[in-house]
């Protein structure tokens, strides 16, 4: 198959343990993930991978795979190449297990940038950076591109720095980085099969590791940043953006 979708979903998150199965809306947040997800057109299969086998019991009826994978995986890149390690597909592309509000257009675009351009190894997206708040977060991640978009760098620093504050309202300076990729797949088994980077290591970005090795990465365009779920917090701010949370009943 030319692509195939995967969307890692581990239950034992840091910040967040068994949020894959947290109700949003009246529906656990891997069911709305999934059902946004399989609306793209260019996925010819779509995969849940997981490490608990309450994740696989939850998406038994939306129609879709759902493999175990290894519980000590220290990134979803690592988790969506092992489940896609039997699978013959020229495109993978990682899908955010905590985004209820995932875009499938995106998907899409990405797809098609991969396929349409076979020199490139992986692509991703971002979305401009419109406040200072976000500007200066550090859990923010910013990224730079060349000509052709090709991705320069990624820090949680802002990037570019501004040395003189002269700007006027011209194009975009500063952009966010949306944690969703496609990988031409054997780069994807390369990626893993490589320890990081001093770069990785230092900023905490595993995409650092890609640039380390070479890779071509195109960076697409987004209008907004997705919303995730990192945190219980986090959910009423979800449902609040669906249109169905407090003051947004409808």
């Amino acid at each position: 198959m030319n692509v195939v979708g995967v969307i890692p979903a581990r239950w034992g998150s840091t910040r967040f343990p068994g949020k894959s199965l947290i109700a949003i809306c009246g529906k656990p947040l891997i069911q709305w993930v999934v059902e946004g997800a399989r609306k793209a057109r260019e996925l010819e299969a779509l995969i849940v991978a997981t490490d608990d086998e309450r994740i696989v019991d939850a998406v038994k009826g939306l129609g879709i795979k759902a493999v175990m994978t290894r519980p000590d995986h220290p990134s979803g890149t690592d988790r969506v190449a092992e489940a896609v390690a039997g699978i013959d597909a020229q495109i993978v592309i990682n899908i955010q297990g905590d985004e209820p509000l995932i875009d499938p257009g995106l998907i899409d675009r990405l797809a098609d940038a991969m396929l349409q351009d076979p020199s490139w190894d992986m692509g991703t997206a971002a979305s401009p950076i419109v406040t200072e708040t976000d500007l200066k977060n550090l859990s923010v991640v910013k990224v730079v591109w060349g000509e052709k978009r090709q991705a320069l760098y990624f820090s949680r620093s802002i990037i570019p720095f501004v040395r003189d504050n002269d700007q006027d309202d011209g194009p975009v300076l500063h952009w966010r980085h949306i944690g969703i990729y496609a990988y031409r797949k054997a780069f994807l088994e390369r990626l893993v099969r490589t320890p990081p980077c001093l770069l990785e290591k230092a900023e905490k970005l595993e995409q650092l590791r890609a640039l380390y090795l070479g890779a071509r990465m195109v960076v697409l365009e987004a209008k907004d940043a997705a919303i995730g779920v990192d945190t219980p917090a986090d959910v009423p701010y979800v449902e609040k953006a669906m249109g169905r949370g407090p003051g947004n009943r409808t």
